[in-house]
């Protein structure tokens, strides 16, 4: 195997593809069937291959951030692959685009493929890699209860916990009225009993003042969290949230970079922080990020990704919850295997995963 100051970036493959969701998303920011992901597979002159992926919610979105990659590729041929000087020389190339929304998704996309092709030089999972270890991450089951039919939700709180004995799932509130979101708690705390955690997710559906209003009539209800009642910037709004209520709250599934969560934790936001992968920067940005909310003993959880985030968060300091769902599973070779709550990180180099490439061109679009 060849040293890693000898891997060279050779060329870039970005694979659009639109992906049927078995249980359709319908929350405040939208309603979605079908999931868009780009697979991402760095190839090196050296013959390691670095895979990773995106996941921009928006199909009509993929066509710029496409563009932005291979934009970014074509100044990177022959170069060493160096994600952390990568991910500053990155931003500073598009700086005056802004460092946030889809210049930080670009970047984190190429990041997280070129610590999985650095991880596989060396034949070590990343979280080896990184200085730790691979083994078990705590998840919740994210993959339902959304704002639909409240009658159908004791049954879909049920699935959730047998998918992979989870012992906490989500559950999506922000219901026209307040009775409506009662009755959803209730529906599903009645049919998984009390000592399954329930975190809900207001998905930024509500304005400040609702929101202070329909938190306060929720905090007695024996909650995990409030995940992002209001809009993710709206940080004094935080603060003044987070300083009312009992219940805690979670946001930072929309931080791009570290300033960002520096930003939120210095106002004290939240009790929890939820770093997403594509938004933070990938790996690099997740390592720059992360060690702020640890120095303030901030407990942080991932968002989405599962796969990368199980190698992070075993080398976070403050490591909660893996959020866990299997959206993007149909075309991945092998999906990383939960039991009893926890994901197994496999022993195999990188972050673990492949493209499944039937897979990819069955749901190829664009």
């Amino acid at each position: 195997m060849k040293p890693l100051e000898h891997l060279t970036f050779h060329s870039l493959e970005l694979q659009p593809v639109l992906i049927p969701l078995k249980r359709p998303i319908v929350s405040k920011v939208g309603s979605f069937s079908d999931w868009p992901v780009i697979a991402v597979t760095l190839r090196t002159n050296e013959g390691v291959s670095g895979c990773s992926y995106l996941e921009p919610y928006l199909a009509h979105s993929v066509k710029y951030i496409v563009s932005i990659m291979s934009d970014l590729a074509a100044n990177k041929k022959g170069k060493r692959i160096a994600p952390l000087s990568d991910f500053q020389a990155d931003r500073k190339s598009l700086s005056l685009v802004g460092y946030e929304g889809l210049a930080m998704i670009a970047i984190a996309g190429l990041d997280m493929a070129a610590w999985d092709a650095l991880a596989k030089a060396v034949n070590l999972p990343l979280a080896r890699l990184l200085g730790g270890d691979i083994g078990t991450v705590p998840a919740y089951n994210s993959n339902a209860l959304w704002l639909t039919d409240t009658g159908k939700l004791a049954d879909e709180a049920l699935a959730l916990i047998a998918e992979g004995g989870f012992g906490a799932i989500k559950l999506r509130l922000g219901r026209d009225r307040l009775q409506q979101d009662i009755d959803a708690i209730e529906a599903v705390r009645h049919a998984v009993g009390g000592d399954i955690k329930l975190m809900v997710d207001f998905n930024q559906g509500m304005r400040f003042g609702d929101a202070v209003r329909r938190c306060h009539e929720l905090d007695d209800f024996g909650l995990y969290w409030f995940e992002e009642p209001i809009a993710y910037d709206n940080i004094d709004g935080y603060s003044d949230l987070a300083a009312r209520l009992k219940t805690p709250l979670c946001l930072g599934e929309n931080f791009y970079g570290p300033r960002a969560l520096s930003r939120a934790v210095t106002a004290k936001a939240g009790t929890f922080m939820m770093p997403d992968m594509m938004r933070i920067g990938g790996v690099s940005g997740w390592l720059r990020s992360v060690p702020i909310a640890g120095a303030m003993g901030i407990d942080v959880s991932s968002h989405l990704y599962p796969e990368v985030s199980a190698h992070l968060l075993r080398v976070t300091e403050t490591a909660h919850w893996l959020e866990w769902q299997d959206w993007v599973d149909p075309i991945l070779e092998a999906p990383f295997p939960v039991k009893d709550g926890l994901i197994e990180i496999p022993d195999r180099p990188g972050t673990g995963f492949d493209f499944d490439k039937e897979a990819l061109s069955r749901f190829a679009f664009g």
